[in-house]
């Protein structure tokens, strides 16, 4: 019998485990590259047109950005496991119920709480990461424009992740492939200016990230009510808060929050000791486009592999297929293994290539970068086990375990090691490169080890019985 419109594939509980996870994961990896390739142009068009001060401003902000941006996602690390574990069971009634008090706790949080404190606060973070004057400049505007316009860019997030846990990894994509398109558009024109429509320089790649996120979040939302998609909302529907499923939200959102949070700090902080070197704007000009930006293709298709795995092993786990779950993992892993071997052997044969396409020509920002790349390319086969057991862990609503890992092999080794060597001796790139390394290897070790115990297996999810429209 073929899929009506709307159904959930239930190929996904049912059918070949490895083409159920490489359903789900090729179309989010697809789409994560794609878009990222966004942030990509950015820092090209930045890097020619204001130079490598503008590539630091972006990711510096970027950083900062990310603790927040990050700490809100979480809502939707808990909506995804509600709608992995409900769609598994083919209840779609609390799919829908689930997604719409996502989207409602997120807007309320962001109106009221971020954007106006983001924007106040915005100097005094930049401060923390020990940016030269030149580059504070540059990331302000930037920053604060994150902070106050980002709503359409979170419900874009929000939408792909309830639809990918729901099973439709494909409707993400096609709504990716629109925004990069278009920001990448608005990208070119804003940041060198075009006719009558003046050079907005490092501001223009933010002004460009934040309508191009609403535009396509706008039409998404109107996608909603047409009832083609597997996330439905409609008029009936029961449009006040619902304190229960909002409290299931960040019973299951807040740990992945705090381990967001734990992770961009250590990023921030990271950032903080690069910044403490001689030539400080070289050195974080070389971590910004080596590690937030290149190694940003390996991070694209590992949290792809982890999306999927969110997905498969909380749909299993809600259909009852406990063993299935836990094949669903090992199949992920495998998979990113793979891509981060190819992505890696393109750091250590053809760095010079990959750097020169960011403006990176100067000699001594283009030895550091070269040599933190040489680092990542091993670091990124640990990543990509540790996000793939991740996503086993979280999509059968172990979301507490990640948080402590992380807080482990994101901030006390890496930062531990900095630290010690800073207060013993000197601090080199190399020292903290290695640092880099020797934490995404503790994350995968201690992810691998955790889930393996299975004390997922004894979790469960209730949102109760009332309903929220009429019969």
């Amino acid at each position: 019998m073929s899929k009506r419109i709307g159904d959930f594939d239930r190929s996904i509980v049912e059918g070949p485990i490895r083409s159920a996870v490489w359903k789900l994961a090729w179309p989010t990896m697809l789409q994560n590259m794609i878009g990222g390739f966004q942030g990509v142009v950015d820092h090209i068009m930045v890097g020619h047109y204001v130079g490598y001060v503008g590539n630091a401003a972006i990711g510096v902000s970027w950083q900062i950005f990310l603790v927040v941006i990050v700490f809100i996602s979480s809502l939707f690390t808990g909506m995804g496991v509600l709608v992995a574990r409900f769609a598994g069971a083919n209840d779609r009634d609390k799919v829908n119920r689930t997604v719409y008090q996502a989207f409602l706790t997120c807007l309320m949080i962001v109106l009221f709480i971020m954007a106006p404190i983001g924007y106040l606060a915005s100097p005094t973070l930049l401060h923390l990461v020990n940016t030269t004057p030149e580059v504070q400049a540059e990331a302000l505007p930037y920053l604060r424009t994150m902070f106050v316009f980002s709503f359409g860019m979170l419900m874009f997030f929000m939408l792909g992740g309830a639809l990918r846990s729901a099973g439709d990894a494909r409707t993400p994509l096609r709504l990716g492939i629109t925004l990069t398109l278009l920001n990448i558009t608005l990208s070119v024109i804003l940041i060198r200016g075009l006719g009558p429509i003046p050079a907005f320089g490092t501001t223009g790649a933010a002004i460009g990230t934040v309508v191009a996120g609403a535009t396509v979040s706008l039409y998404a939302f109107t996608k909603l009510f047409d009832g083609s998609w597997v996330v439905q909302f409609h008029r009936r529907m029961n449009w006040r808060p619902d304190y229960t499923i909002i409290k299931q939200l960040f019973r299951f959102g807040l740990p992945t929050g705090l381990q967001g949070v734990a992770m961009n700090l250590g990023g921030v902080f990271l950032l903080g000791f690069v910044g403490s070197l001689a030539m400080s704007a070289q050195a974080q000009a070389a971590y910004v486009v080596s590690y937030s930006q290149l190694f940003s293709f390996i991070t694209w298709t590992s949290v792809g592999i982890m999306g999927a795995t969110v997905a498969v092993s909380g749909q299993n786990l809600g259909a009852g297929n406990t063993e299935r779950a836990t094949r669903a993992v090992n199949v992920a892993a495998s998979f990113g293994l793979l891509l981060a071997i190819i992505i890696g052997s393109l750091f250590i044969f053809i760095p010079t290539l990959l750097l020169r396409g960011f403006g990176i020509v100067e000699p001594v920002l283009l030895e550091l970068s070269i040599e933190l790349l040489r680092y990542l390319a091993v670091s990124g086969l640990f990543v990509t086990v540790a996000l793939a057991f991740t996503g086993g862990l979280q999509g059968t609503g172990d979301t507490k375990s990640p948080l402590y890992i992380s807080i482990v092999s994101q901030v006390i080794i890496p930062l531990g090691l900095c630290f010690t060597i800073q207060t013993l001796g000197t601090l080199d790139p190399p020292d903290i490169w290695l640092a880099i390394v020797l934490g995404h290897l503790s994350r995968a070790v201690l992810s691998v080890i955790v889930f393996k115990r299975e004390k997922w297996r004894d979790i469960k999810v209730d949102l109760g019985d009332t309903s929220t429209s009429p019969s």
